[in-house]
């Protein structure tokens, strides 16, 4: 078989893998509406590329140079945007690693094919009407052709950036800081003084692209080639390691939490709750990563006034209160699956462990009111709303995600941190956007009838009421679960050693 015949195998391997997934049939309505989200999205960059063009009408150069000089934001947008939707190489190709087929010509092909993928065109429905409007009638179709193209050089070299960066954080979580500081660096560098320093370097350097310069084009397929070796050595050593189950063991003390002796067997739950986020690279790098969302989106609305809108800031403040909790209870007892017969050995076991994540939860709940603290003092979030959100999410949404206690039966391994994956049943998805947006309704419809302070009452209310009745729901969840018991547990074990 010759390498273009394999890709092509390959290529069609890729297409059927989701059809033969077990939760095809159970996802098709995700997949229609994440289809209707790309749409909506895509009109979305459309309007604002006109919208841009038209609105510096009356000067073309400003726009275009405006855009050029800080292309580097949509860069950033771009890359930590990846995170959400794109796979590393390594991830698909240990699928075949145990076939008779070159791992070097599998890592080649998938880097290869991600440079090529659609995703590194997705920027084009905000690029192209924008320089439509723009660029053409000032400098003409080559003009145009060449900026398009060096964007899109710019947003696979960052895909070729982020793919180095997402292999590097699933060996230790402490490398996503680097992206982090150089980001955070090349904002304050841009905005802190009064004038831009990095301007016209960025806007020469785009009009290089434009007239078809050579030496953009060098440096940026420079830079891609470096990109391409360092992926290439750094993810072939990781899909080994990983696929040989290959562990750096470091010896250390462990922790044995004594202040938690007090609380009983659910102070032992309470323990395997911290354990599990400190020693299993899964479960910790959903913590670490709900995290870094939170301090995002904090630090941007406390530094900028991109998000002062109303919905906006009650989107973060929802978002900032929810992500700790629902990457985690989204799955809940799916990391249990691991052992689960050991805990079913047990009476009331299972209820106690329901109680010590709630209670654990509700401890994580700390976090974002501190860093949401200085947004209230400062004004830029009102108490009420930071109460009301705090409460809600506590006595309200956490009951809500809890229920999937009873339904999940997929187990998630704990340390397969690069090619583990897991996509998520049809419930789970649905209750995570109803988690993200149901209150937002909720809280914008009681401010309407009641007004700015009394408005959130209702919210503070129901979550206080949620939070003192919390045995009751529990135990609710916990029998429930023993009635589904033996299907549960069937479909650990089935997805454990599947």
């Amino acid at each position: 078989m010759t390498k273009y015949q394999l890709y092509k195998l390959l290529q069609r391997t890729e297409a059927l893998k989701d059809e033969r997934h077990p939760m095809f049939e159970k996802n098709r309505f995700m997949k229609f509406l994440m289809w209707f989200l790309v749409a909506y999205y895509a009109a979305l960059m459309i309007i604002m590329g006109v919208s841009l063009g038209f609105g510096l009408k009356g000067d073309y150069s400003a726009a275009y140079h405006r855009l050029d000089g800080g292309f580097f934001y949509l860069l950033i947008i771009d890359f930590w945007m990846r995170f959400m939707m794109q796979e590393t190489p390594a991830q698909k190709a240990q699928t075949y690693a145990l076939l008779p087929i070159r791992r070097s010509f599998l890592m080649k092909t998938y880097l290869i094919r991600n440079m090529l993928s659609w995703g590194n065109t997705f920027w084009a429905f905000f690029l192209v009407p924008f320089g439509l409007v723009s660029i053409v009638p000032l400098m003409g179709w080559g003009a145009f052709l060449g900026w398009l193209i060096g964007y899109w050089l710019l947003f696979v070299l960052n895909g070729l950036g982020y793919l180095f960066t997402r292999a590097l954080c699933m060996k230790h979580m402490l490398w996503f800081l680097a992206p982090l500081v150089l980001h955070a660096a090349l904002v304050c560098v841009c905005v802190l003084p009064d004038h831009n320093v990095l301007r016209v370097p960025f806007i020469l350097f785009m009009q290089g692209f434009a007239q078809w310069s050579i030496l953009p084009y060098l440096i940026v397929f420079a830079a891609i080639a470096l990109a391409l070796w360092a992926n290439y050595r750094l993810q072939m050593g990781m899909v080994y390691n990983e696929v040989g189950k290959k562990e750096e063991v470091e010896l250390k003390r462990a922790s044995q939490f004594t202040y938690l002796n007090r609380f009983g067997t659910m102070g032992e739950y309470l323990k395997l709750e911290l354990k599990l986020r400190m020693r299993n690279k899964q479960a910790r790098m959903q913590f670490f990563v709900g995290l870094g969302l939170i301090v995002f989106f904090s630090v941007m609305l406390y530094f900028t006034d991109v998000y002062d809108s109303g919905f906006m800031k009650s989107f973060i403040c929802l978002y900032d209160y929810v992500i700790m909790g629902a990457t985690t209870l989204i799955g809940i007892m799916c990391y249990e699956g691991n052992y689960i017969d050991g805990l079913m050995s047990r009476r009331e076991t299972i209820y106690d462990l329901l109680r010590a994540k709630f209670f654990f939860n509700l401890g994580i709940l700390a976090i974002p009111f501190l860093l949401i603290f200085p947004l209230m003092v400062t004004g830029k979030i009102s108490v009420w709303m930071n109460l009301g959100y705090l409460f809600f999410t506590a006595g309200v949404l956490y009951p809500c995600i809890f229920q999937m206690a009873v339904y999940n039966k997929n187990t998630l391994p704990l340390n397969v941190k690069l090619t583990g994956g897991n996509q998520g049943t049809m419930m789970q998805q649905v209750i995570s956007l109803v988690v993200l947006f149901l209150p937002i309704a909720l809280e914008k419809i009681s401010v309407l009838l009641l007004g700015p302070v009394w408005g959130y009452m209702p919210l503070i209310g129901l979550g206080i009421a949620g939070i003192a009745t919390h045995r009751f729901w529990l135990r609710n969840i916990y029998h429930r679960f023993m009635l589904r018991r033996h299907a549960n547990m069937e479909g650990f074990r089935a997805s454990r050693h599947g």
